[in-house]
């Protein structure tokens, strides 16, 4: 508690506990956007704002991977108005799954929502909200709360229930072992063969096999499919990697994570 951190009665010094509140409540962000006019016009709007602090801005999303890689912060905010490769949003999310992506400027539509949460957002900032509804809502988002409306809400789980649908049609199919569960894991993160060899610690030929073997079962033809099945249903690669007897109460061997540097395919 702060009390015991500082060594003072807070109840005698009111004044001490709002400064340690205001300490405790700060929230770190980092925003994501090619466009220098928003990243300093949204500096300086939460520039003296209690609970919030921009603590840096990149231009990309290859350059976000290497800040975070090196300085975490909490909520990452990221321009979604120009455009943004939702497969490396996705990656991003499974290296980093304790940081709160934010979808910034996002048309609040069913599809574009739906499309942002399969992708990895935990939550998103509509085009028409204010700086004040902005800060009025990270600390919903980080908590685990969504704001929306009820047509969006609704769109939502109209869309897991497809989703879920999808999933059951898939279970019909060959299932996969735990390694090619691995693979297909990796895969969707947007690792190469070369990569997902290394993160195994098998030989390429070996990695090549396992891919093909995945593409087989799922009916897909191409890694970029594999890739957009794992982001729309990501629950399918870490269930593959269940063993049978975990299935009927053993114990899953943890795995092995590395952050992914590349997602060009070999």
């Amino acid at each position: 508690m702060c009390s015991a951190h500082y060594g003072v009665d807070l109840a005698l010094h009111p004044q001490t506990a709002v400064v340690c509140t205001l300490r405790e409540a700060v929230m770190d962000l980092l925003l994501v956007s090619p466009v220098r006019l928003l990243c300093d016009g949204l500096a300086a709007c939460l520039s003296g704002r209690n609970g919030v602090r921009l603590q840096s801005t990149v231009e990309d999303l290859r350059t976000l991977r290497v800040s975070l890689s090196s300085r975490p912060v909490e909520v990452v905010l990221i321009d979604v108005t120009q455009g943004i490769d939702l497969d490396e949003v996705r990656a991003i999310a499974c290296e980093h799954p304790t940081v709160a992506l934010v979808a910034l400027g996002l048309l609040e539509q069913c599809r574009e929502v739906v499309s942002c949460g399969r992708a990895g957002f935990v939550g998103y900032i509509s085009r028409s909200s204010s700086i004040d509804e902005l800060c009025k809502a990270l600390p919903d988002i980080v908590a685990g709360r969504l704001d929306c409306s009820s047509q969006i809400s609704g769109g939502l789980l109209r869309a897991l229930n497809r989703t879920m649908s999808d999933d059951s049609e898939s279970c019909i199919a060959e299932p996969l072992t735990k390694r090619e569960g691995e693979v297909l894991e990796l895969i969707g993160r947007g690792l190469s063969n070369k990569e997902i060899a290394r993160e195994l610690c098998l030989s390429l030929s070996t990695v090549k096999h396992h891919v093909h073997n995945v593409l087989s079962k799922l009916g897909l033809s191409s890694r970029a499919q594999a890739m957009r099945k794992v982001r729309n249903t990501p629950w399918i690669a870490a269930s593959r990697r269940v063993s049978r007897s975990s299935q009927f109460g053993g114990r899953a061997v943890p795995e092995r994570r590395q952050v992914a540097t590349s997602a060009t395919a070999t």
